[in-house]
């Protein structure tokens, strides 16, 4: 099988407008051929979906999402081209899902590109402080901390997180996957979640009351 390089997966995106990971994909698929890779996407719908997201969205939805018996609530807009779309089943289950995703795994930004990069930064130096301490050679800093922080920003961008109901899929490559479906552009442009007691202190009262509770006293 030949060898898929950064390269090849880079010239693909740039002719197709698919993501990294796809493009990877169909070129493992089409044993580095990059057209075929480019006929393997279209047949997927994913070059059509990206090339859609230039596309203007100010129809969509606002859905809310209840969860734990009103403990935790969810407020999330998300946008595509026509009222007709919006109103489609497809699109409605879109849309409860991620509300669902937010309410589960409680991200802080839509994607990473709207992480302030002051924390970015502040969440260099306490990896960077910490990796220096564990003694690591200092030419191996650099590509651990830039691991940690990948990771860390799959973790709070809902965009990047794997999907609650399938982890082989992102909620981005969900939404990819709704654009090709309905021909399109669709966007997840904003969200807020509460969480019932979230920042309040408890009286210490009712914590040791609590904790009386929880030790059957």
């Amino acid at each position: 099988m030949a060898k898929v390089s950064a390269t090849m997966i880079k010239d693909l995106r740039e002719r197709t407008g698919a993501g990294m990971s796809d493009c990877k994909k169909a070129l493992v698929e089409c044993d580095a051929d990059i057209e075929k890779a480019i006929d393997f996407l279209r047949k997927k719908g994913l070059a059509k979906a990206a090339k859609k997201a230039g596309r203007a969205a100010t129809e969509g939805a606002v859905t809310s999402y209840i969860h734990m018996g009103g403990r935790i609530g969810v407020l999330l807009e998300v946008n595509c081209e026509t009222d007709f779309v919006a109103r489609n089943e497809d699109f409605v289950q879109f849309t409860k899902d991620v509300a669902m995703q937010i309410a589960a795994l409680n991200p802080l930004y839509v994607s990473g590109d709207e992480i302030p990069e002051a924390e970015v930064e502040r969440e260099k130096k306490v990896r960077m402080d910490t990796a220096k301490e564990s003694g690591k050679p200092e030419k191996m800093l650099e590509k651990i901390v830039g691991g940690q922080l990948a990771k860390w920003k799959k973790e709070i961008c809902l965009l990047d997180q794997a999907w609650v109901k399938d982890d082989k899929k992102t909620i981005a490559g969900l939404q990819q996957e709704l654009v090709a479906k309905l021909g399109e552009n669709i966007q997840v442009r904003r969200f807020v979640r509460f969480e019932l007691g979230e920042g309040l202190e408890k009286k210490a009262d009712d914590f040791a009351e609590e904790v009386a509770k929880q030790a059957g006293l």
